[in-house]
């Protein structure tokens, strides 16, 4: 491969590359923590030397397009092609009308666009990126690219009008099945229309999913309550992309799970069983949703994390052992630590009581107020080995995709989320290229209650906000 690198691949980034490099539309179904930026950073600059391309549009989620701005395109992208990349605003003053100028401009550079994904959900953000994909031969990429799954989303609509024209096209996830095979069909029909086969999700659904009808308050419903045809699917998918996983690739160092177990006080058990009481007796005759019962769900692990959200949003605080617990934890640790935590509040609270154990400058934080300007600097500051940061507290929900945080080895969930996607995607966060210590990741819960049921059916890979229904429920209650 005729092609001068700036950092060293891998071999499994290698036959990526190999597999991919002039394709019109491909995908890289590779793991979290493989590299598979640097793959799209090293196809886009092969392109670009080849006269195919002379831009790129990179669509991610919004926690990640600073990672792409920051880190992977200084990191990666050759120094020997002269580049600009401009990351998108929705507000767009004096300073940043002159950057997005930039991409408008003639010569020979290479321009990068960098949007997140919500942008196009709005008619400012497709607008902006029409402009830019007919002014430009694009690569146009997905970075996580169940972000697009959802047929009747607007987003994933107004991003698959705009695909075709794009000269290339490609999508980058580690797990492009997060829910059900499904979850395929948009993702796919982003890179070329009919690719799998099909005009259109009704006739996919028909052939993969095994359907039946159910009555949900008095109205007929068609629901998938299984799948078939799956190794025909599997086959289609091997034409059009890579698919790699760590254990296959990277020598990592070793995983251990452990677990840290807390009592309630007894204001927390006797509001648990009230709570638990209330919640059993709204199911009694009544159709649940998901909704209604991930609202159940969440009350019972909010008290058993210290807090409760009143029927009024305001927060009341209720006496527990939880950041005890998570003191005397860190007591025992050596090195950086990530701690995840559900809800802000709890981030909030280990925060402050971080500081006062440890010093104001011992602690970043990577969540939903986490001003965005910042968020960069605080991953370099805890990945800097000499920088005082030891700690980073976050939400799996914004912290949990796209950034390294290998500077630690262990980590700790303080509280979990329903989600097993994004579960697996904040386990990596320190599981992945540049790792060189045995990890550790330690859970904190509640024996024979929510939290231990939730810990329990993420690491047996069941995704609660799907699975737990109805009477499904009062069993995990």
């Amino acid at each position: 491969m005729n092609y001068k690198f700036k950092t060293k691949p891998y071999e499994h980034q290698l036959k990526a590359l190999e597999a991919s490099w002039d394709k019109p539309y491909f995908a890289y179904f590779m793991e979290m923590g493989t590299g598979k930026s640097k793959v799209l950073l090293d196809n886009m600059a092969m392109l670009y030397d080849h006269g195919k391309i002379n831009g790129a549009l990179i669509v991610a989620p919004k926690g990640v397009i600073g990672t792409w701005y920051n880190q992977e395109i200084p990191t990666h992208f050759p120094d020997h092609i002269e580049s600009k990349s401009v990351l998108w605003q929705a507000l767009i003053n004096k300073k940043q009308q002159q950057k997005l100028d930039v991409l408008f401009e003639g010569g020979e550079d290479f321009h990068v666009l960098i949007m997140n994904v919500e942008s196009f959900s709005t008619q400012k953000g497709v607008e902006f990126a029409y402009k830019f994909l007919s002014c430009h031969n694009t690569l146009f990429a997905i970075d996580e690219s169940t972000t697009i799954k959802n047929p009747d989303a607007k987003r994933t609509k107004n991003i698959c009008k705009l695909s075709p024209h794009a000269k290339y096209r490609r999508i980058l996830t580690g797990s492009p099945i997060t829910k059900s095979p499904l979850d395929l069909y948009k993702q796919c029909d982003f890179l070329e229309p009919e690719l799998l086969g099909h005009t259109s999700y009704y006739t996919f659904r028909t052939r993969y999913a095994v359907m039946r009808t159910a009555n949900f308050g008095g109205r007929s419903v068609q629901i998938v309550v299984g799948y078939r045809h799956l190794e025909e699917l599997a086959e289609k998918l091997k034409v059009f992309s890579y698919r790699v996983l760590k254990d296959e690739c990277l020598d990592l160092p070793a995983k251990t799970y452990m677990k840290r177990i807390i009592k309630l006080t007894p204001e927390q058990e006797k509001v648990y069983k009230q709570m638990k009481h209330l919640a059993l007796a709204q199911m009694d005759g009544k159709m649940m949703t998901t909704a209604t019962v991930l609202t159940q769900l969440m009350r019972l692990q909010q008290i058993n994390c210290g807090h409760f959200t009143a029927d009024d949003g305001t927060i009341r605080p209720i006496k527990n052992n939880r950041t005890i617990e998570l003191l005397a934890t860190l007591e025992e640790i050596h090195g950086k630590v990530v701690i995840w935590a559900h809800y802000q509040y709890d981030v909030e609270t280990i925060v402050e009581h971080i500081k006062k154990e440890y010093g104001d400058n011992s602690v970043v934080t990577y969540y939903g107020k986490t001003p965005v300007n910042e968020r960069q600097d605080n991953i370099q500051k805890f990945q800097d080995p000499i920088n005082p940061v030891r700690f980073l507290v976050g939400t799996t929900q914004t912290g949990g995709y796209g950034i390294t945080l290998t500077a630690a080895s262990t980590m700790i969930y303080y509280s979990n989320g329903y989600d097993l996607e994004k579960r697996q995607q904040s386990e990596a966060r320190i599981d992945r290229i540049g790792q060189h210590f045995p990890m550790t990741y330690i859970d904190l819960f509640v024996e024979d209650t929510i939290d231990e049921r939730i810990v329990k059916a993420l690491r047996k890979k069941i995704n609660i906000a799907t699975k737990i229904m109805g009477e499904e429920l009062k069993s995990w209650i």
